[in-house]
């Protein structure tokens, strides 16, 4: 009694549903979970055939199933066990899988199956499906995507390296061009230059001031125009990256003094420059070509824009490790919207009306620092003047 009494505990509160039925098929005792799993209560399933359980076309089915294995005892279920459905009394259908086994009891036959809802693992396994099916798609997706960015990247390339070609031809092109015009300028200009210097001289004995007034003008045409020249052939020079430093040790008071004579003969009537040294020592080690370069163009534009009887500071400061050349003037300024654009090449400010220039001075200014390790620096105010500062590291 007691081992009766256990086993019926035991077959009441197991999780998986437990339903017996004998040869015929019909159901003999159905546990609470086979129950619950079914929607089924218990008066309502044993007596009946389990059949009421399945839905078609195994319901159709099962008693031959039955009957073929009572006469051949070939089994497709007993003793193997498979997955299967079942029919819920609403209707639906569940997937569940199925043990049975076979018990000789009191001389008959009983077929007691077990059943293990698998609901839950479907829709896991249905979500796991939908999910890779969605990752599938995502990486097919993002695969093309790829592709049509590498396609599209290619044809970049391509039309990139087509556009590098042809600017590369065109920088040949422009450093032929500057090349020829700068010789077939230069040539003419010179000997306009050297008539204007024999013209003043032999009408020197005429002393008419008309004659001196004139031959300025030439002059003065002669030099912007020589100016224009070397600003195009000095940054053509640059872009082809054929300026290269060349440091040598000079005495920059003795440079500076030379640079000051020869500014001051260009210099618009009483304007004058003054030059001041400050520091112990005074040789340095530069590229002096390209250092002439940046002062004289500060100097000739402190020169341009600014008036007749006015000063042009020009000073010098040698530190232990700094050379720091300062070039102030008393002239228009420069507007403080201008001042962001100030050192791209062939910008010029709104304010500088007719006065002669190409833009591209201030440019190779800066580059030319850059590449004697420098750096330039500026403080202006519109009709207050402009001050510009170059500082280049020096060795002890």
């Amino acid at each position: 009694m007691e081992n009766a009494a256990l086993l019926n505990a035991i077959i009441q509160n197991a999780i998986d549903g437990i339903i017996t039925i004998d040869e015929r098929g019909r159901v003999e005792s159905i546990n609470p979970s086979a129950c619950r799993l079914f929607l089924y209560a218990p008066d309502e399933v044993v007596g009946n055939n389990i059949a009421m359980l399945m839905p078609p076309p195994d319901r159709e089915q099962h008693d031959s199933y039955i009957h073929r294995y009572q006469r051949t005892g070939q089994a497709h279920i007993i003793g193997i066990g498979r997955e299967v459905q079942g029919l819920r009394k609403d209707g639906t259908v569940f997937p569940f899988r199925l043990a049975v086994s076979e018990v000789q009891y009191s001389g008959r036959k009983i077929y007691t199956g077990f059943i293990h809802d698998l609901s839950r693992e479907k829709k896991a396994e249905e979500r796991l499906r939908e999910y890779a099916a969605n990752l599938e798609q995502q990486v097919q997706e993002r695969t093309q995507s790829l592709k049509n960015t590498v396609d599209e990247l290619q044809i970049a390339k391509e039309e990139v390296s087509q556009s590098l070609e042809k600017e590369k031809e065109l920088g040949q092109l422009k450093s032929r061009f500057v090349s020829m015009a700068s010789h077939e300028f230069r040539t003419p200009l010179s000997a306009i230059q050297l008539s204007a210097v024999l013209i003043e001289k032999y009408a020197s004995q005429l002393n008419n001031p008309n004659i001196s007034k004139h031959i300025n003008k030439i002059k003065g045409s002669i030099g912007n125009l020589t100016s224009i020249l070397n600003d195009f052939l000095s940054l053509e020079r640059l872009e082809a990256g054929k300026v290269e430093p060349v440091f040598t040790p000079f005495d920059i008071v003795k440079f500076s003094e030379e640079i000051t004579e020869e500014m001051q003969m260009i210099a618009k009537e009483a304007q004058n420059i003054v030059y001041q040294h400050t520091g112990t020592t005074s040789m340095v080690s530069l590229d002096q070509g390209l250092l002439r370069n940046c002062i004289i163009n500060l100097i000739s534009n402190a020169i341009k824009y600014s008036g007749e009887h006015t000063f042009i500071e020009f000073n010098t400061e040698l530190t232990d490790d700094q050379l720091i050349i300062i070039i102030k003037d008393n002239g228009i300024g420069i507007p403080e919207s201008d001042q962001k654009h100030l050192f791209e090449a062939f910008f010029r400010a709104h304010n500088t009306g007719n006065i002669p220039g190409t833009g591209l001075g201030l440019n190779i200014v800066a580059r030319y620092a850059t590449l004697m390790n420098g750096q330039i620096a500026f403080e202006s105010k519109i009709n207050q003047g402009t001050s510009f500062t170059l500082a280049f590291p020096v060795k002890a």
